[in-house]
């Protein structure tokens, strides 16, 4: 008889202390959806970004191409009557550096997506205050044949000014055999249409800054 008045007294306290308990949790959800804390004061919710962005992209089925700039074509220098002088440099360019990303999936081409920034310059001889620049993009296998290449024009106004930087954005497709084709098998090369004169200069390792002709330029480096 004694156990059986214990039980039920358990479970009157049971009865009693659950809605209690029930009461003070709904009483926290809504000081949490006015947005306050239990001492009164505002708790508005957070606006910071989420701690990881979103990926732009989903992964690709490989490696993107492998970019960069032909060491030979990387310059373009004009010298007038081809003698390395600062009182003979016409029209300059350097390709300053390029960033590039790529997508394919599956059996999906390569989209290549480029940014190309240029810095440009006039010499004594530049007669001009625009120039039209041409560089070229190819798209070889590794370290093997040129599979395709195509030129491009890049005009340029100085407005009066001896330099210029531009930003050439360019996307190119390249086609894969099959969907096991790695964009690890490519590599893109980008460069200026130079004379064999501006590349051996080029290859020699002398060089003049795009703002060769200006007061304070220097003579070409060794």
């Amino acid at each position: 008889m004694r156990r059986l008045l214990t039980a039920l007294a358990a479970v009157s306290i049971a009865a009693s202390v659950l809605p209690v308990a029930a009461e003070a949790q709904q009483r926290q959800r809504q000081r949490g959806s006015s947005g306050q804390q239990a001492d009164g004061s505002d708790n508005a919710p957070s606006t910071r970004a989420p701690r990881i962005a979103p990926l732009r992209r989903r992964a690709n089925a490989g490696p993107c191409p492998f970019v960069k700039v032909l060491y030979d074509a990387a310059r373009y220098v004009e010298l007038e009557g081809g003698r390395a002088a600062i009182a003979n440099v016409g029209y300059t360019g350097e390709i300053e550096g390029v960033s590039a990303d790529c997508e394919y999936r599956e059996a999906d081409p390569i989209r290549l997506d480029m940014d190309i920034l240029f810095q440009l310059g006039r010499g004594a001889q530049a007669t001009e205050d625009q120039k039209t620049y041409r560089y070229w993009v190819a798209v070889t296998e590794r370290n093997s044949a040129v599979l395709a290449k195509e030129y491009f024009d890049l005009p340029v106004k100085f407005d009066g000014s001896r330099t210029a930087s531009v930003h050439e954005q360019r996307t190119i497709i390249i086609p894969r055999a099959e969907a096991t084709t790695s964009g690890g098998n490519f590599e893109v090369l980008i460069g200026f249409d130079v004379t064999p004169e501006m590349a051996e200069f080029n290859r020699s390792g002398s060089r003049f800054r795009v703002n060769a002709g200006a007061a304070q330029a220097s003579a070409p480096s060794q």
